[in-house]
């Protein structure tokens, strides 16, 4: 049997959950950055933990590999589609609805986090949680879709029998 390329058996469910994904992540930034203007207006304390500060991220996850020129920008931007372009094929290949929403989750968050890296220069990111001196990183609602879209991926490889990673 031929393996489909673009459009698989789960692509009519990975399509709206990235879409989605992506007009969350999107919308949260726009209201931030445009609708509240959180540079002007400083950070907003939620709770004595958490707060909605705005960051400007110039490099992947966590901060690495930190890119202050075109260049560098130009090849995560580059790198965000090459690996969107292989998701997106892994999950019109995949068999299982789970993988198919984790591919969707990760796919979702890439592009969310991938139009700030072309529109703006750098990502959006405003959630900052802290206790006490220790403070975690500042992330946004598409690092929450590419971690939770991880952690089913992960899930998945480790149930008993085959999974879709295995075949």
């Amino acid at each position: 049997m031929k393996q489909p390329l673009l459009w698989g058996r789960f692509s009519a469910l990975v399509l709206p959950v990235v879409a989605i994904c992506v007009l969350l992540d999107q919308a949260t930034k726009l209201w931030l950055v445009h609708g509240y203007d959180l540079a002007g207006n400083g950070p907003v304390q939620l709770l004595p933990v958490l707060e909605i500060v705005l960051v400007w991220n110039r490099g992947i996850s966590y901060g690495l590999f930190q890119q202050h020129s075109d260049l560098g920008r130009w090849l995560l931007a580059g790198l965000t589609v090459a690996v969107t372009i292989g998701l997106w094929v892994w999950s019109a290949r995949c068999r299982s609805p789970l993988v198919a929403l984790s591919l969707a989750l990760v796919i979702g968050g890439a592009i969310g986090n991938g139009i700030d890296r072309l529109a703006l220069g750098a990502v959006v990111d405003f959630v900052h949680f802290h206790v006490g001196t220790f403070s975690w990183y500042v992330f946004n609602l598409a690092d929450v879709w590419i971690v939770a879209g991880v952690a089913g991926l992960l899930y998945d490889s480790f149930r008993s029998g085959p999974n879709s990673a295995a075949k």
